[in-house]
């Protein structure tokens, strides 16, 4: 989505664009992701020497226990989805943007148009991100790690032991948690760039502050609104299907009163610190990638 209400650019060149935005985002701030969904999948307050007491003992214990390295675990399925993910999420958006523009029969974007454009662009993403989000948690989790031998091994043994459907085990979590990361990122951008200073043209570095500042706001914002759902996604993706049994965590909704009533509220909020320590300065890392490659793109072509 750029900042200047230009033209979209063919798909290839948003495809291009995202994919950039989407591997610097992770390559820096995959880390926090991995600390996010071990204290996530933790139950309670978690017993013994290496349960976690926050994110920084997380880090710790990890680097400790399993070495630097392990921070690391499960990137490649990431690293291949963010091509498609993040591609997705931007070209979406301007293609849902336009739609209802369109629908609605209004020339220029809106604070609620933003938001439903983000949140329908978001449940379109999670369509693409399924498969690669279980095969991350699956060797994220310390417990199941020593179970697969890299990310093709995990699909092998889902598929072999759960059938191929369970590769979409999680997708009415991930539909939520997208759905409400993505209203929220988007329609906080709007909102944020139509309140701070417009850059004089040509002055890039006020333009880099200005996505900068967006979308860590953005960021943040959405990971207020999906941090439950995020939660219950990683417990419901860790979950092997078994024939004949119901997992425990099983719906959405479902699983976050469960959650609820038996550990509090506030675990819900599990991970939120290392989460909004990424997505917030990693949203604003996407928006300044993304806007800045695209206008590299419109300078290539002459626009």
């Amino acid at each position: 989505m750029s900042s200047k209400e230009a033209k979209p650019l063919p798909f290839i060149y948003q495809f291009t664009a995202g994919a950039v935005a989407g591997v610097s985002e992770i390559l820096v701030m995959y880390p926090l992701d991995v600390v996010k969904t071990r204290v996530q999948l933790q139950k309670g307050a978690g017993t013994g020497e290496e349960a976690y007491k926050g994110m920084f003992d997380c880090l710790q214990k990890i680097v400790r226990h399993e070495g630097f390295s392990r921070l690391y675990r499960g990137i490649s399925a990431p690293i291949l989805m963010e091509a498609p993910k993040r591609a997705t999420k931007f070209a979406a958006n301007d293609s849902w943007g336009a739609f209802y523009r369109n629908l609605f029969g209004v020339e220029k974007q809106t604070q609620p148009l933003a938001i439903l454009t983000g949140a329908t662009a978001g449940a379109t993403e999670a369509f693409v991100v399924v498969p690669f989000e279980l095969v991350k948690i699956r060797l994220q989790d310390k417990a199941q790690a020593h179970k697969y031998n890299g990310m093709i091994d995990v699909v092998r043994k889902i598929v072999a032991e759960e059938g191929v459907l369970a590769l979409y085990n999680g997708l009415e979590s991930t539909l939520w948690r997208h759905i409400l990361w993505n209203g929220g990122y988007f329609g906080s951008i709007f909102q944020i760039r139509s309140q701070l200073p417009k850059p004089e043209p040509g002055n890039r570095q006020q333009q880099i502050i200005n996505d900068l500042i967006a979308g860590s706001i953005g960021g943040t914002i959405g990971t207020i609104f999906n941090t439950p759902m995020d939660v219950v996604k990683s417990r419901i993706q860790n979950s092997p299907r078994v024939a004949g049994t119901v997992p425990k965590y099983n719906w959405a909704w479902p699983a976050v009163l469960t959650v609820w009533r038996e550990e509090g509220f506030g675990a819900l909020y599990k991970g939120f610190i290392p989460k909004v320590l990424r997505l917030g300065p990693g949203g604003g890392i996407l928006l300044v990638v993304f806007t800045g490659v695209m206008d590299f793109f419109r300078k290539v072509r002459g626009e």
